[in-house]
């Protein structure tokens, strides 16, 4: 019922928007007939979307392993922190390793480790890499017909609670002592 009534929000934030944006019109008297034709503009608006789904993503389940193990006040429990001067950036923390995500540009998302504040390295992408290679990931925005945004991993659409599911998996079992 949940992801009904999300859907519906996501589907209908356009259209309010739009009434929104007619309101301003009508009081100020200036008029933006294009910005919903400035690719920009839509890049910008679904970066800072799909970077507040990841973050409530990653808070709820944050939040449930935090319950689970029994450790919200403890040396083990995760914290999740806003990146400071930025609009939605984000890290987990936990035993000094960082799992940062961050809005590089309008159609960019990286998402990478930090362990000891020096080292950089991402997430294992199949069993059998043994470790991260160095750098970040990638999430892109792929601009489509009629201005549809989806989000890109390696050229395939990226769906939010997996990728939240894969980089918290990897943060938990690097970050245990």
């Amino acid at each position: 019922m949940d992801q009904i009534n999300e859907q519906q929000e996501i589907t209908t934030k356009w259209i309010e928007s739009l009434a929104l944006e007619e309101i301003n019109m009508e009081e100020s008297g200036v008029v933006n007939f294009n910005d919903h034709l400035n690719p920009l503009h839509m890049l910008e608006e679904s970066s800072i979307d799909f970077m507040d789904q990841l973050r409530e993503k990653f808070e709820i389940f944050v939040s449930k392993f935090n319950q689970f193990r029994g450790s919200n006040q403890s040396g083990s429990a995760i914290k999740v922190f806003k990146i400071s001067n930025t609009i939605n950036d984000f890290m987990l923390f936990r035993n000094s390793l960082r799992l940062v995500v961050a809005r590089k540009a309008a159609d960019l998302i990286t998402i990478g480790f930090l362990a000891n504040g020096k080292e950089v390295f991402t997430a294992r992408l199949r069993s059998t890499d043994s470790t991260g290679s160095q750098g970040v990931h990638e999430v892109r925005a792929h601009l489509g017909p009629f201005n549809n945004i989806s989000w890109r991993f390696n050229g395939e659409i990226v769906e939010v609670e997996a990728l939240v599911r894969h980089y918290l998996s990897e943060f938990i079992r690097n970050s245990a002592r």
